[in-house]
């Protein structure tokens, strides 16, 4: 990397924490971070899938950690960002990717289900930004990507209450953008379209992958290290020391597209 793109891009001395960094999409998210230069806490609930994301993030020559968190607790938030700074210091990043799916049909939907989906995809993310960006915004700097989707855009058949978690959570991380701008700390979206991620291997059939290449321009799924950019470009502050309550759809096309 050129010395202009490192001083742009590089997040040497910095820390971050990927919450949902056990799964396909944050994990990479996380080898991201760690590839540009920040230490990189990998929080999650599954320890064996923490493990091998850091292990795997070392042997590129980055420097990671595993920290066990409950997204849907408030005090097991609370604890890990305790543990973060006082073990690596101050929090520089903060990566809200903790999420679940159902593809249950309408009718049949349980509160119980609509609850969890809601509490993980949203209200957890809400709890991380308060907790993490109190502390954030008393030193007056951060940044703050929360992951959103397609459906920030467009509710997407079948998958009723993510989709309607996902828009929330846009509109949420712009007020929220709005609330922390003045204090130094920036708060945007990223929204993938379709990949090879676990929750929606679960839900895809032939039949419904045809349905989303023939509305995605670039006619394929999307690959998780074409993620690196744009999480790089929002967790800069630097390249994108002027981006606040932006949303960056990576999705080939597929929100572009009508008719």
């Amino acid at each position: 990397m050129s010395d202009y793109l490192n001083e742009l891009f590089g997040l040497k001395d910095q820390v971050a924490v990927v919450i949902g960094g056990t799964g396909v999409l944050c994990g990479r998210m996380a080898h991201a971070l760690a590839g540009a230069g920040a230490f990189v806490v990998v929080a999650g609930r599954n320890g064996e899938k923490g493990k091998e994301r850091v292990e795997a993030i070392e042997a590129e020559g980055g420097k990671a950690t595993f920290l066990a968190v409950d997204a849907s607790s408030r005090e097991s938030i609370a604890k890990l960002c305790e543990s973060v700074e006082s073990a690596h210091g101050p929090v520089d990043i903060l990566i809200n990717g903790a999420g679940v799916n159902s593809a249950t049909p309408y009718f049949e939907i349980p509160d119980d289900e609509w609850d969890k989906i809601l509490g993980t995809n949203l209200r957890a993310l809400h709890q991380a930004c308060q907790i993490f960006g109190e502390k954030m915004t008393a030193r007056g700097k951060g940044s703050i990507i929360n992951v959103g989707s397609v459906t920030t855009d467009r509710p997407l058949s079948k998958v009723f209450a993510y989709a309607a978690s996902k828009a929330a959570v846009l509109n949420y991380s712009q007020n929220v953008a709005r609330e922390f701008g003045s204090k130094g700390v920036r708060v945007n979206c990223v929204s993938p379209g379709f990949f090879p991620a676990e929750q929606n291997r679960k839900i895809l059939s032939p039949e419904r992958v045809a349905k989303i290449l023939e509305r995605t321009p670039m006619g394929r799924f999307g690959e998780p290290h074409e993620l690196d950019g744009a999480v790089l470009l929002l967790a800069s502050d630097k390249a994108g020391a002027f981006v606040n309550g932006a949303n960056i759809f990576v999705d080939g096309g597929f929100t572009a597209m009508s008719i």
